[in-house]
């Protein structure tokens, strides 16, 4: 089937021309002024809004869309504005997680040093749609550069009128406040990053209540991720027709910026149509694999979702698509392996990662984790033993019974690699090495 805007004589490996909305000012060296961002219709939406629109309909114009979380559980973000009740106190809070600790995953960076300003105006529209005063971007360390960018471009919006006291005259009150995180993957579930913030141990919390209803202080608080929220001003300038027409899939929404790093020609950030296929995403945008190298599998949504094996080559990335196979999109942040990569290896290093950045809370999760750890790494030193796989069976169902979503996303691999590469695994046992490594 021809891709939906693909031109006719085109060849098939000739890189197609997507409409860029979010990086449409990209530039090598340098972010978009504000300057430059006014000349493209910034803060537009905030003024229309301002003056001609209520909080209510401005959130039932998002939810009419169907913006859908791109942090990686794909919520839709209408739902979460309208999660909080009439009658709830004040103040609100609005906080934008940039923590961004998925391995594999760097799009939010990306987007902000392309365009900070386009973060600003959707969070101060995000703001008045809740009734919020005030805003938190929650910033990894290792972001630092960014920090300084967000804050240098946060006092400009101030100085413009578009930040602090009577915004534009319009009589609403709305500040943004940079927070540099102590930068632990857990701050990428919204409870454990509002305890963070909030100077606290940042372990999760199982809602009810949800933070919307009780969240920072007490207080009603919405959480959405860099690249959800900056669809904001561009709804609100163009429709919902027009957003979801961004799409390559009936299903999809949009347009959505895949990462994609491991054996490929051309690793990098790419904003494409939501539901463009995975084939075309390697083969084109990111140059095809390397020389010498074929697609042998890759993690899809970043290291919290499953191993996809070349069956699904051609799988269409967008929430719905990828739930039909029995897999999860997450944040789309490929991580390409060849024919040439141990598989066993690898699941090992996300299983480091996992058990380093446990917050430690819940049983399963802190000691099941190092457990699954020393059976992998005896495993590919080739000291495993064949009882050993059963047990790693057992541990990724018993890691299930966590106290939030850390210990599953971090079993998606390895209940993926006993399922499709369970010969691999018997291959390192029965030859008592790694038979990748020379």
């Amino acid at each position: 089937m021809k891709n939906w805007c693909q031109k006719d004589g085109q060849k098939p490996n000739e890189k197609y021309h997507y409409p860029q909305i979010l990086l449409k000012n990209r530039k090598p060296d340098r972010i978009l002024t504000l300057e430059e961002y006014r000349l493209d219709d910034g803060y537009a939406a905030l003024e229309d809004t301002l003056k001609n629109l209520k909080p209510k309909e401005i959130t039932q114009k998002i939810d009419e869309a169907g913006i859908r979380g791109r942090g990686g559980a794909g919520f839709p973000l209408g739902k979460k504005w309208l999660s909080i009740p009439d009658d709830a106190p004040f103040p609100r809070y609005f906080v934008v997680n940039c923590d961004e600790m998925e391995p594999g995953t760097f799009k939010d960076r990306v987007l902000l040093h392309t365009n900070p300003h386009n973060l600003i105006e959707a969070m101060i529209i995000a703001g008045y749609a809740i009734s919020a005063r005030k805003g938190f971007i929650f910033v990894r360390p290792s972001y630092e550069t960014l920090s300084q960018i967000l804050e240098r471009e946060l006092e400009i919006a101030r100085q413009e009128g578009y930040l602090g006291e009577n915004i534009l005259g319009s009589g609403f009150s709305f500040d943004i406040v940079v927070h540099r995180s102590g930068g632990r993957y857990i701050c990428g579930e919204a409870t454990a990053l509002l305890n963070a913030i909030q100077g606290k141990r940042p372990n999760p919390k199982q809602p009810p209540p949800y933070p919307t209803t009780r969240g920072m202080w007490d207080k009603p608080t919405v959480t959405n991720n860099v690249e959800t929220i900056v669809w904001v001003p561009h709804v609100l300038r163009h429709g919902a027709r027009w957003y979801k027409s961004l799409a390559a899939t009936r299903t999809g929404e949009g347009t959505k910026l895949y990462c994609v790093s491991g054996k490929v020609n051309n690793p990098g950030c790419f904003e494409l149509p939501m539901g463009t296929r995975l084939s075309e995403i390697i083969d084109v945008h990111a140059g095809g694999m390397i020389e010498g190298s074929e697609f042998k599998a890759c993690i899809p949504g970043g290291a919290s979702t499953r191993f996809l094996t070349r069956k699904y080559y051609d799988v269409e990335m967008d929430f719905d698509s990828f739930r039909m196979v029995g897999h999860r999109l997450g944040t789309a942040a490929i991580i390409v392996f060849d024919h040439k990569t141990c598989l066993v290896d690898a699941t090992l290093n996300l299983m480091e990662f996992f058990a380093r950045e446990s917050c430690g809370w819940c049983t399963p999760c802190r000691e099941g984790l190092p457990y699954i750890c020393e059976l992998l790494r005896k495993i590919e030193n080739g000291d495993g033993k064949a009882e050993f796989v059963g047990i790693l069976k057992e541990m990724s169902k018993f890691l299930w019974n966590s106290y939030c979503a850390f210990a599953p996303g971090a079993m998606s691999s390895l209940e993926s690699l006993i399922t499709y590469f369970e010969d691999e695994i018997f291959e390192h046992i029965w030859e008592k090495k790694c038979p990748f490594k020379v």
